[in-house]
């Protein structure tokens, strides 16, 4: 292959690696079907919701300079011997607006159990004041579950990281 043929090659490879369209891998990290459950027949459940504030995006510097960073959401079953269910996990923008919502049907955590939801550092349709509204049950009063977000990015030697909790609504 000629010089000229090698450079037409790389443009033409360049070209092709800027269009292409970056997947968001959020939006499906587990198989949410096999979570799905069914809720008791019975169903006497105590139920609730959580607000989770979540910072996909943060300022560096001047209110014209977004710092992007990579959030994980927690949801955890605080309970040793009870199974809780989510019923649904929306995802919400700093201006109110529901970006998305995770799953139709009801979840199970099984004691103990965590599960969570990551936004991508790339993602950046949340903003500054992205949140997380949760509908959740649990079989007593003793064991709500407990939602936490963990917000980190690293750019060279430099990292930041903090955390938020979810309160009942």
């Amino acid at each position: 292959m000629g010089k000229k043929s090698c450079l037409v090659l790389l443009i033409l490879l360049m070209g092709l690696s800027c269009t292409e369209e970056k997947k968001v891998s959020h939006l499906d990290p587990i198989n949410w079907k096999k979570r799905y459950a069914k809720l008791p027949a019975n169903d006497t459940l105590l139920k609730g919701s959580s607000y989770l504030s979540i910072y996909s995006s943060i300022y560096d510097g001047t209110e014209k300079t977004l710092h992007h960073l990579t959030a994980t959401a927690s949801m955890r079953n605080v309970s040793v011997t009870d199974t809780i269910y989510i019923f649904k996990a929306d995802y919400y923008n700093t201006q109110g607006d529901l970006i998305r919502t995770y799953f139709d049907n009801p979840i199970y955590l099984k004691p103990l159990e965590t599960i969570e939801i990551v936004i991508d550092q790339d993602d950046k349709y949340g903003g500054t004041g992205a949140n997380f509204v949760f509908d959740w049950a649990v079989t007593s009063n003793e064991h709500e579950p407990i939602f936490e977000a963990v917000m980190i990015s690293t750019t060279g030697q430099q990292g930041i990281s903090f955390t938020t909790r979810g309160i009942k609504l």
